[in-house]
Parts: C-alpha cells; structure tokens; sequence
C-alpha cells in the first residue's frame, strides 16, 4: 500500500465513470426503463473541491441523461463526455485539450467498458464492488461501493498526500 500511496503524489487529473462509481449500481427504473441515477453528495464535494484546486476532471460514461448532466455541469465538470461505450476515444480528447500525460491520471472504473482506460492510465482504482476483471487491474480497491464514497475517497487520498486537502479550520464557505 505504500507504493500507492507514492504514486498519488503523480496525479494530476481524475477521470470517473458514472454508473456503478459516481451512482449506485442498482436503482429504480422509470416508466421508460431507463435507470434513476444516484448522487453522493460527499462525493459531489470532494469533486469540487478537486476542481476548484485546479484539477481536470472528467466524467466518462456510456449513460447520456440530461439529469446527469445537469448533476455534473453544476458541479463545473468541464470534461463532460457521454453516450459512448468507446471511452478511449473520450479519454484521448481529454488528455489533448487538458495537456495531461496517461501516467498523471487517476481513473476510476467498474466495469468492463472501463477496462481499455484503466489498462492506459497511470493510477486506476475501482469502487468495492468493481467486477473482476476491473479489480485486477487496479492499483487501489476502496473499500466503499459505487455510489457510497468511493470518489471522495480517492480525491481526498490524492489531495491529503499532495497537501491540498481542506483544512477545516481555514475553511470559508464563501469558496463553495
């Protein structure tokens, strides 16, 4: 564990999927069968703060709702990549127009359509309940399920060991 405790100190952008990391894995259906995505909050704060630090941050999914992308627009998640399953593309463009090297991304996955990302990034991590495959390519395995933490977790582990973590003794909720 010590190993990925140094190799947080490379990152330098995280790129996150939707379905299963950002949400829940399993969730209501609406009247049109479409699936009814959860939110964490916490992990909606750590994302901001991350973005407000002056971090990229990408959200890659196969999924394309307007209420995900609301969720995310209002977070300021600029890199908002949607209804792909092809995500190497997705995650070309944004390491072009951020000027970001694979090696300084943190990507986090769970399933199989993040698999061909994970293989290329420098730090990838997975929520708990990742399928097999994901978690054995990961560097780092939280121990929080998809849609429970599990970003916050990382934002926090990667600010924490580069010193930008929040102080909450100096925190101004006037920046949020």
């Amino acid at each position: 564990m010590a190993f990925f405790k140094e190799e947080l100190m490379n990152v330098k952008g995280f790129a996150f999927d939707v379905d299963g990391v950002l949400s829940r894995i399993i969730q209501p259906l609406t009247a049109e069968g479409d699936p009814v995505r959860t939110a964490n909050i916490r992990d909606g704060f750590a994302m901001v703060h991350a973005i407000r630090t002056g971090y990229p941050l990408a959200i890659i999914t196969g999924g394309n709702t307007t209420e995900v992308r609301k969720r995310y627009q209002k977070l300021g998640v600029t890199h908002l990549y949607m209804g792909s399953l092809d995500k190497i593309t997705f995650f070309e463009d944004f390491l072009k127009k951020t000027g970001l090297k694979e090696s300084e991304i943190m990507y986090m996955g769970d399933d199989l359509p993040d698999y061909l990302v994970m293989k290329r990034v420098g730090v990838p991590v997975c929520p708990n309940d990742a399928v097999t495959e994901i978690k054995s390519v990961s560097k780092y395995i939280s121990d929080r399920n998809g849609g429970e933490g599990c970003v916050r977790d990382v934002i926090e582990q990667v600010l924490r060991a580069q010193g930008k973590w929040i102080d909450p003794e100096k925190l101004h909720w006037s920046s949020f």
